[in-house]
């Protein structure tokens, strides 16, 4: 059985998680209406993993006993000024997703649940890599100050990113 402050803690993650879910497809979203399908889709993915993630949540909890409190996702921005802000937001939106699941793993340390600190262990790392990638993103951005033809490469070379469950076939 899941300890309670455990369970709160993994609740407030999936909604955290499916949030991330929908900020994602905003960005999506923004990216289309700018005509750059290339980047419009790189946030699409985004927003899949981050569905994959809020559910792989939900099992877990679900898996331990405990009870998921589904709660009311939080308005997104809709309004951006460019594809450098929006990575900019990612980058940061990212960290305070690290931030999250570090303030798990915390939790799961102190409660001594070390069947939740050993499934945490793949968003400890997956927030590593998260990171990174938007980093670099962030930064052939910057090199071509967001504009131009390297702009449109980038794009396409977003284009050929496809989605791929991690958790496929896994168990919660």
């Amino acid at each position: 059985m899941i300890k309670k402050a455990v369970d709160v803690a993994l609740n407030e993650q999936i909604n955290a998680e499916f949030h991330s879910a929908y900020l994602y497809l905003s960005m999506s979203a923004y990216f289309l209406s700018e005509g750059l399908a290339g980047y419009a889709n790189w946030m699409r993915i985004q927003y899949q993993e981050e569905l994959t993630h809020a559910t792989r949540f939900f099992d877990y909890v679900n898996e331990r006993g405990g009870v998921v409190k589904l709660t009311p996702i939080g308005e997104v921005q809709v309004d951006f000024s460019g594809v450098v802000d929006v990575f900019e937001k990612t980058l940061i939106h990212e960290k305070i997703v690290t931030g999250l699941i570090d303030r798990l793993m915390e939790i799961s340390i102190k409660e001594s649940d070390h069947a939740t600190k050993s499934f945490l262990q793949w968003f400890v790392d997956e927030q590593v890599e998260e990171e990174a990638n938007v980093d670099q993103i962030l930064r052939n951005l910057k090199l071509i100050k967001g504009e131009g033809q390297g702009m449109l490469m980038m794009d396409r070379e977003m284009q050929t990113r496809v989605f791929v469950d991690p958790f496929a076939g896994a168990k919660a």
